[in-house]
């Protein structure tokens, strides 16, 4: 069975929407809220979904919080904004039910990006990725595309035995890592990751890319 976590902060506009979206794909949907000055938690309560709060430390605080707070064996986590294709959990978690994987992340690198191309910080993002990327694939011989993406699917308990320590949007790429540290089946499925289709990027490249160069470094030994 299924439990879906969507970790939002102000996104009244599409939460509705991605609540209705994903319902049909899972067995019960934790919303984990970020303490939004918006309607975002009303109107998820109408939707008749749990609502859980963060701890107000991003988004990595949110994953961990939602993962407590679930019921069943396989979390999907997908973002609020539109930017991930409901219609794609099977495909993540398809090899979860079948045995043959852990973790599975929807890869941007097969299936495309429209938020990683059209100006310099998107660039120097993707850049950033792909260095980090390769040297995943080298420190642990797989053929990854994709690392960071936050739309995945994971078996809880495997979650819960991670130890994840990041706050922020590098728990990804931690994630990632450190299922591939203790030997669990890391697999990608092709996933494209729209617009955001509502407000803008809370990923501000010039105050966290040292996060990333220090998560990658401390847990790649």
């Amino acid at each position: 069975m299924i439990s879906v976590v969507i970790p939002t902060k102000n996104e009244e506009a599409t939460i509705g929407e991605m609540i209705d979206m994903v319902k049909p794909y899972c067995d019960e949907v934790i919303i984990v809220d970020g303490h939004s000055t918006d309607r975002t938690v009303q109107i998820a309560e109408q939707y008749g979904v749990r609502v859980v709060k963060d701890n107000k430390k991003g988004k990595g605080d949110a994953l961990r919080v939602g993962a407590d707070a679930v019921s069943y064996d396989i979390i999907v986590f997908i973002d609020a904004d539109g930017s991930h294709d409901p219609n794609d959990i099977p495909r993540l978690t398809d090899p979860i039910k079948r045995g043959e994987a852990d973790l599975v992340i929807g890869s941007r690198g097969r299936g495309g990006s429209d938020e990683l191309h059209g100006d310099l910080d998107k660039l120097l993002r993707l850049i950033g990725s792909d260095l980090i990327l390769i040297g995943i694939n080298k420190r642990w011989k797989q053929n990854l595309t994709d690392s960071q993406n936050g739309f995945r699917a994971i078996r809880t308990e495997v979650f819960r035995s991670l130890g994840l320590k990041e706050n922020i949007t590098t728990i990804e790429q931690e994630m990632t890592m450190k299922c591939l540290k203790k030997g669990y089946r890391v697999s990608e499925v092709p996933t494209h990751e729209y617009a955001r289709k509502h407000g803008e990027s809370v990923i501000k490249l010039r105050k966290v890319w040292f996060r990333y160069i220090y998560s990658f470094i401390k847990n790649i030994f």
